[in-house]
């Protein structure tokens, strides 16, 4: 069974899909960008204040799961521009620890929705 897991504190979904669904003890995110969820306007001053923002629209969707980054097994980042890769890493970085960071991969594509320059999904488990 599944449990719709959507928060106000993170922005509405832009399309037919749900921040993130929980499925027994298992956290499926949707990929988050720069949105702000208070003003729902990108975020897009650089490449460190866009994957920031991804960040705590992760940590919201996973803290209205009642979960953290310390539950997170899996992330996937999207990202525009390989270039960007050091300074979304330094970003992503600090939200984890080194010894317990999940499995992840980061893959270049030709676009991201809204044209943003990062997207970044996880799984998380309690």
């Amino acid at each position: 069974m599944k449990k719709i897991i959507n928060t106000p504190s993170a922005p509405a979904p832009i399309g037919p899909y749900n921040q993130a669904i929980l499925s027994g003890n298992t956290l499926y995110t949707s990929g988050q960008i720069a949105i702000n969820p208070i003003t729902n306007a990108l975020v897009l001053d650089n490449i460190s204040t866009e994957t920031m923002q991804v960040m705590h629209n992760l940590k919201a969707v996973l803290e209205a799961a009642n979960m953290t980054f310390e539950n997170v097994v899996k992330a996937s980042i999207f990202i525009s521009n390989m270039d960007d890769f050091a300074k979304i890493n330094d970003v992503y970085g600090r939200f984890f620890e080194e010894a317990s960071a999940p499995a992840r991969e980061t893959v270049q594509v030709a676009r991201l929705p809204k044209n943003v320059h990062v997207e970044i999904s996880l799984i998380a488990v309690k």
